[in-house]
């Protein structure tokens, strides 16, 4: 791991203990190759840091704009996806910085673009936990929501499953719900498969490495199979 401080200054947060933001760079599988470590892993970090980040964004929305709550849904969905979240832990460098498995950092596709999400959310979690929620609503504005404008302009917030959710709303009068079908693999490498359904149909099924991809990849299908998707 490279020296923390020079992560500090990219982020703009000196940390009070600097332990939390190992932790919230601990990848599950380094603790695997090495049970001696200090810390644990940055998994609960990365629990409380999703919360932080979806509160913040929610507020944001809510207090700088008067459109519905739909629209407002699927921007911070846009916002707070696991692609937008790992393209930003790029910007920052937290590939130099997290630790994984000598297995998992050979592995440079879309595994570790979700190992760099959840370090993220972890990040946030622990500048919550080391600062309050101030110094994280100012770094979330200053790294995350500081895309909002690109993705309003670009219109990129119509991801498949807002899609469907508005076509089945207009078109059936119902609100799509996702179940996860099965679930197979380690912790830190599960895959998901999920049905999106109408009331009691099953209209479709997706599979992904995470719950959020699947149910994506469940809305493009089910948009297929209903012949909704000429506008997507």
């Amino acid at each position: 791991m490279n020296d923390l401080s020079s992560l500090e200054k990219k982020i703009g947060v000196k940390f009070n203990d600097q332990e939390l933001l190992k932790q919230s760079l601990t990848h599950r599988s380094y603790l695997n190759e090495n049970p001696d470590f200090n810390l644990g892993h940055n998994e609960r970090l990365e629990f409380l840091g999703d919360a932080v980040l979806e509160l913040v964004v929610t507020e944001y929305l809510y207090r700088n704009y008067q459109n519905p709550e739909g629209e407002l849904t699927n921007w911070r969905a846009a916002l707070v996806n696991a692609k937008m979240l790992a393209e930003i832990a790029t910007e920052l460098g937290l590939n130099d910085y997290v630790l994984l498995s000598r297995g998992e950092a050979k592995d440079s596709g879309r595994a570790r673009n979700y190992i760099l999400a959840n370090a993220l959310e972890a990040l946030i979690g622990a500048i919550y936990y080391d600062q309050g929620i101030e110094k994280s609503a100012d770094f979330i504005k200053d790294k995350i929501l500081v895309h909002l404008p690109e993705i309003l302009k670009q219109g990129t917030y119509r991801d498949a499953k807002s899609k469907f959710q508005e076509e089945a709303q207009d078109r059936a009068g119902v609100t799509p719900t996702y179940e996860v079908l099965d679930e197979w693999g380690p912790d830190h490498a599960k895959h998901f498969k999920i049905g999106v359904f109408l009331g009691d149909e099953l209209v479709a099924e997706g599979q992904g490495p995470s719950k959020q991809e699947a149910q994506q990849k469940a809305a493009e299908n089910a948009l297929k199979k209903k012949e909704w998707n000429n506008s997507i």
